[in-house]
């Protein structure tokens, strides 16, 4: 299935699935904010760290499935698999952008 994407999510999709952290970050604002496992990670800096520990931990890839907008709010369902118990399973995506850069991610 093909699903249409903003260019930031399309390249932050790309690059989670080559596991290429600089270009994971590169479409999110310096004050982005992350929010995934219970945690919030908060800036440029913060975020980094968690895709460091996430790709190495999980080794996660995503099949984008859906996206849907309504403003500046994307919420996009993939499939992902990876090392973790239950792998493959469907997980949501919830993306605020702010003009074109991901200003804010809640993963669940």
């Amino acid at each position: 299935m093909t699903v249409e994407l903003p260019s930031a999510l399309e390249s932050y999709f790309a690059a989670k699935n080559r596991k290429d952290i600089d270009a994971m970050l590169s479409p999110f604002v310096a004050d982005a904010v992350v929010r995934d496992e219970g945690h919030e990670h908060h800036g440029r800096e913060a975020i980094r760290a968690w895709m460091e520990e996430t790709t190495r931990k999980y080794g996660v890839s995503v099949e984008v499935r859906e996206a849907e907008r309504s403003g500046d709010r994307i919420v996009v369902k993939g499939l992902i698999s990876g090392d973790f118990p239950g792998s493959p399973a469907t997980l949501t995506y919830r993306f605020r952008l702010h003009d074109t850069m991901v200003a804010s991610l809640e993963i669940g």
